[in-house]
C-alpha cells in the first residue's frame, strides 16, 4: 500500500508526461497528418496496455468484452475522435493555446453532467464555470473580448473547443462502466480505436515517406509515456486519494505545458498567463465543491492528451 503522501510522486509525472503530449504533437504534425499520428500513437499503446491490464487488474476478459457497444462508443469519441481533433488544432494554434482550451474540460463535465445526468449544479460550481469560460474566451480572442461574436477565431482554437466537447461526452458516457476495471476498458476501447482508424489510415497511404529521428521520438513517446505511463500513475493514485482530490492536479497539464514551451523557446503572452490563472480559478472551484462531477476524464482513457 502506498501512503497518501508520496500520490504527489505518481500524479506529477501522470500530468508531465500528458504536457508533453501538446508540446511533442506542436512538432509531429509538421511531418505527420492528424490522422498517421493517432493510429501510430494508439498502435504502440495498444501493445503495451493488454498486457499491463493482465498483469495489474487480471480482469475477466468475457465481462468486459460484453460492454463492446459502450467501449465502441468510447473508442469513436474518446480515442478516435478526440485525439485526430487534437493534433488538428495543433496543426494551427500553439500547445499553449491546446492546453488552456483543453483546461476548461472539468468545467464542461459539470455542466454536461448536470444537464444530461440532472446533477445540481451548485453557486460555487456555476461561478467557476462562468470563470472559466471567461479565462478560455481571453485567450481566444487575444484579450478582445468586447470582439468576442466578431472576431475570425483561429481554427486550431475552435477544433480543442470541439475536441473537448467529444472529450466530455465520452467521460460521461464512461461512467456506466463502473464494474469494468479501468485500464481493461481502455485495452479494448483502444483496440476498437485503432480499427476505426485503419482503413482511413490505409485509405491516406499510411506513411510512405521517411520521417525524421525527432518525429520518430515524438511519436514513441506519444505511445508509450501519454498513452501508457500516465494513465497507470492516474489509476495509482485515484485509488489512494479518489478522484475528486486528483482532479486538481490535472491543473498542472498546463503549467507544464507552459513550462516546456519556455524551455523550448517558445514565447507566452501576458492574455495566456491572465486567461489561464482565471482557468484555473474555475476549475479550482468546481473541483472542490462537494456536489460537482469530479475530473474524472483519465479514470477511464489512457488519452487527453490529455
Amino acid at each position: 500500500m502506498i501512503k497518501k503522501h508520496y500520490v504527489l510522486l505518481f500524479l506529477i509525472p501522470a500530468n508531465l508526461f500528458w504536457a508533453g503530449n501538446y508540446v511533442f504533437g506542436k512538432y509531429v504534425v509538421t511531418e505527420l497528418s492528424p490522422l498517421q499520428i493517432s493510429f501510430s500513437r494508439w498502435l504502440i499503446a495498444v501493445f503495451l496496455l493488454f498486457p499491463i491490464a493482465h498483469w495489474i487488474e487480471r480482469p475477466n476478459w468475457k465481462k468486459v468484452w460484453k460492454e463492446w457497444k459502450i467501449l465502441l462508443l468510447m473508442a469513436l469519441l474518446g480515442i478516435a475522435g478526440y485525439n485526430f481533433l487534437l493534433y488538428e488544432a495543433l496543426r494551427f494554434t500553439t500547445s499553449m493555446n491546446a492546453a488552456l482550451v483543453n483546461a476548461m474540460n472539468p468545467a464542461l463535465l459539470v455542466l454536461f453532467s448536470s444537464l444530461l445526468l440532472k446533477e445540481r449544479i451548485s453557486l460555487r460550481v456555476g461561478l467557476g464555470l462562468f470563470i472559466s469560460l471567461m479565462g478560455v474566451l481571453l485567450v481566444l480572442t487575444k484579450g478582445q473580448l468586447q470582439q468576442v461574436f466578431h472576431i475570425n477565431y483561429n481554427q486550431g482554437d475552435l477544433f480543442m473547443l470541439v475536441a473537448i466537447l467529444i472529450w466530455t461526452f465520452y467521460s460521461i458516457i464512461g461512467r456506466k462502466l463502473k464494474n469494468v476495471p479501468p485500464i481493461s476498458a481502455t485495452a479494448i476501447s483502444v483496440l476498437f480505436g485503432i480499427l476505426i482508424l485503419l482503413p482511413f489510415f490505409l485509405l491516406s497511404g499510411g506513411i510512405h515517406d521517411p520521417i525524421s529521428k525527432q518525429a520518430t521520438i515524438g511519436i514513441l513517446y506519444m505511445g508509450i509515456l501519454p498513452s501508457v505511463g500516465s494513465f497507470i500513475f492516474w489509476n495509482i493514485s485515484i485509488r489512494q486519494i479518489g478522484p475528486s482530490r486528483a482532479g486538481v492536479y490535472l491543473n498542472l497539464i498546463t503549467v507544464f505545458t507552459a513550462i516546456l514551451s519556455l524551455l523550448l523557446g517558445n514565447t507566452i503572452t501576458y492574455v495566456q498567463i491572465i486567461g489561464g490563472i482565471l482557468v484555473f480559478i474555475g476549475v479550482y472551484l468546481t473541483s472542490q465543491s462537494t456536489g460537482a462531477v469530479p475530473v474524472t476524464t483519465r479514470t477511464n482513457t489512457a488519452s487527453k492528451n490529455s
